[in-house]
């Protein structure tokens, strides 16, 4: 008596490629939907601490000048730990008090004497403070282009 077995062939069938690949395929495709939203919070993040550092130089300036408000190009040594997020050349300092600012991208606004209103999506509003008030503005990306704005 002969008895054949049947030999088993090792291996993945082609249903079974496809179907990793195309699992991989959606997961790779998730990674770079959410990678820019994530890098936008990161430069928002990155924004907002700046804000907070020009805030902290203009007050520092503010007491080692007896109580004088910087003019444009007097925080440049005071402005050593801004993100590549800020433009230096593009802090501008306004004593005017505007009922709103409307910063451009990458760029800071300081306005003397005023506190912060409400944001919009086309201004930052303002109110009026005190005179040692302050309040620095910039635009972020996410949110679609709200303003955030820090009062001294």
């Amino acid at each position: 008596m002969n008895i054949q077995t049947k030999k088993s062939i090792k291996g993945f069938t082609i249903i079974e490629v496809v179907l990793v690949l195309a699992i991989a395929g959606l997961i790779f495709l998730m990674v770079f939907i959410a990678l820019p939203a994530l890098q936008r919070n990161q430069r928002d993040t990155a924004r907002k601490n700046d804000v907070s550092t020009i805030a902290s130089a203009v007050t520092t300036y503010t007491s080692n000048n007896r109580g004088t408000f910087p003019e444009p190009g007097d925080l440049e040594g005071y402005l050593e730990d801004l993100s590549e997020n800020t433009v230096k050349e593009d802090i501008t300092i306004r004593s005017d008090a505007p009922d709103a600012v409307q910063p451009e991208d990458a760029a800071v606004v300081i306005v003397e004497g005023m506190k912060c209103g409400e944001s919009t999506n086309d201004s930052q509003e303002l109110e009026d403070g005190s005179a040692r008030q302050f309040s620095v503005v910039t635009k972020l990306e996410s949110g679609n282009g709200q303003y955030f704005c820090q009062t001294s």
